[in-house]
């Protein structure tokens, strides 16, 4: 929670936060244990061994050990295996997203966090959520390299210009929380701050339907759709039904395989999504020829947020 106090460590207030935790003490704590191992055998061996001491024996060892060859060679590899692992099943635990997580939307640009609720209300360098409720982070940046932090949460994320980002956590405790910018993004990027306020589910739900509420993504992802004309081509059902199908059809494509003129195949996920609005050519379906248009430039980030959560929406489980 935001205070003034002075903390060594952060305070834990997700789920993650124990576990990076625990292996950031074991870290410290092997560090600690060698540095004082060996710093305790030079003062030892230095003061028996010193010269002018006539009552050790000096007499050379052996010169070859296989025992000790093969400890010196296990011992290590087995705490680097512990790390590894350990880290690894940390890292696929922050990175898989639990299933029935919120989306929030989250567009960074300098020197500013642009949040969207799933209900479509927005907001700017705070952000409110749900206690006890996984919330994901589906992030891009409009213009250079951002990092969304959260050191009570143990979250950090790179926020890239041209590519979805996502992470996710899940709050443990109610209250306000730090968020920062932990890539240098230019001159203010000290002021690119910005805080998450975690309320009970009761009070959440207030305040979510309490204030100003902007079109749900997918509605206003549609209207643009149907604005850009873009049913002309993928859905002739919403504009003529006697225009032919000139384009891939975007009725559950999301989540699924689309095979791609050469034999390849690629997941259809946000980026694949964003890339073929922007730069069509660069992936084109098997079957269809490329004579969609780029709309590189003509759109804003968060309209490329509405038009793929209507292309999501069209997706059947």
């Amino acid at each position: 929670m935001i205070d003034d106090g002075f903390r060594l460590l952060p305070e834990q207030a997700s789920t993650h936060a124990p576990g990076v935790d625990l292996l950031y003490y074991f870290l410290l704590g092997m560090a600690v244990f060698f540095t004082v191992l060996i710093a305790t055998l030079i003062v030892y061996f230095s003061i028996k061994y010193r010269r002018g001491n006539t009552r050790v024996d000096r007499t050379p060892g052996p010169d070859h050990s296989f025992v000790v060859e093969i400890l010196w060679m296990a011992i290590p590899l087995l705490i680097s295996m512990v790390i590894f692992v350990w880290g690894a099943a940390l890292y696929f635990t922050g990175y898989r997203t639990p299933a029935g997580a919120m989306e929030v939307r989250v567009v960074a640009k300098q020197w500013m966090w642009k949040f969207q609720h799933p209900n479509g209300r927005r907001e700017i360098n705070t952000l409110h959520v749900p206690l006890g409720q996984a919330i994901k982070l589906t992030m891009i940046s409009e213009d250079v390299i951002h990092s969304l932090f959260v050191p009570a949460f143990r979250v950090k994320r790179d926020v890239l210009p041209g590519s979805y980002a996502t992470c996710w956590f899940e709050a443990t405790r109610t209250g306000e929380f730090h968020l920062f910018c932990a890539e240098y993004c230019g001159t203010n990027h000290s002021r690119m701050t910005g805080s998450i306020v975690v309320l009970e589910p009761a009070d959440y739900e207030a305040w979510l339907g309490g204030g100003r509420t902007n079109e749900v993504p997918a509605v206003a992802g549609r209207r643009l759709f149907e604005d850009l004309r873009c049913a002309a081509c993928h859905m002739p059902g919403l504009a003529s039904e006697v225009t032919p199908v000139r384009c891939p059809p975007l009725q559950n494509v999301y989540g699924h395989k689309v095979l791609l003129k050469g034999g390849q195949t690629v997941i259809a996920d946000e980026n694949y999504l964003r890339e073929s609005i922007l730069r069509p050519g660069a992936k084109i379906v098997d079957g269809y020829e490329p004579i969609m248009p780029s709309f590189d430039g003509q759109l804003d980030e968060e309209q490329l947020i509405q038009l793929i959560a209507y292309m999501k929406s069209l997706a059947v489980p």
